[in-house]
Parts: structure tokens; sequence; C-alpha cells
């Protein structure tokens, strides 16, 4: 069964980015030779666009998904080790402040 939804995914994720790569050479060839007098382009060159918009802009995420917005990578693990946080002891605490003091400490000191 696993095998089953592995094979879906893939399949799934092969034809968003053979559709993607069908939209912007749609998009380039209908636009770019219009207003800019460029040539058309191939499918494969749409693909090398798609990929290098990627490499350049960072993905399909939205825009959100690093930095300080909510909900970010960030956030999520400061939420998540408070919560550890609260959940110990307060000599299981202070043995974890000393711990992380000590790792931090050191990585100051190496980047000094």
């Amino acid at each position: 069964m696993r095998r089953f939804w592995v094979f879906k995914g893939f399949l799934f994720i092969t034809g968003f980015i053979i559709l993607g790569g069908f939209v912007v050479m749609g998009l380039w060839n209908w636009l770019m030779p219009v207003i800019f007098g460029l040539t058309t382009i191939s499918f494969v060159q749409a693909l090398g666009l798609l990929a290098l918009s990627k490499i350049l802009f960072g993905g399909f995420y939205g825009g959100k998904r690093w930095g300080g917005c909510e909900g970010s990578g960030r956030q999520f693990w400061k939420h998540r080790m408070a919560e550890r946080m609260e959940r110990m002891s307060p000599e299981d605490r202070d043995k974890m402040r000393e711990r992380l003091q000590k790792r931090w400490s050191r990585w100051e000191e190496k980047r000094s």
C-alpha cells in the first residue's frame, strides 16, 4: 500500500512539473515576443526558467515560510522549546539552561 502512495506522489509531482513547464512556455511565447521582441522558447527552456526562478526567488511557498512571520520555522521551534521547558522540573530546567549556555558559549568563542 505504501508503494502505491509513493508512486502516486511521484506521478503527481512529475505532472505538476510538466504542467508548470507548459504554463511557463505558453506565457513566455505569448507575451515576451510581443512585448519585448524576444524569441520563443522550447519546453526544456521553460523548465530551465522554472528551475531558475525556484532558485532565485525561493520557491512556491507564498513568501511566508521563513523569517519573522507568524508560523515560521523560528516561531515554531521557540514555541516547542517553551513547551518542553514548562514540562520540566526546576532542576532539569537549570541543567538544560546550563547545557545550552555551554554549547552556545563555545560556539561564540569559535566565531570570534
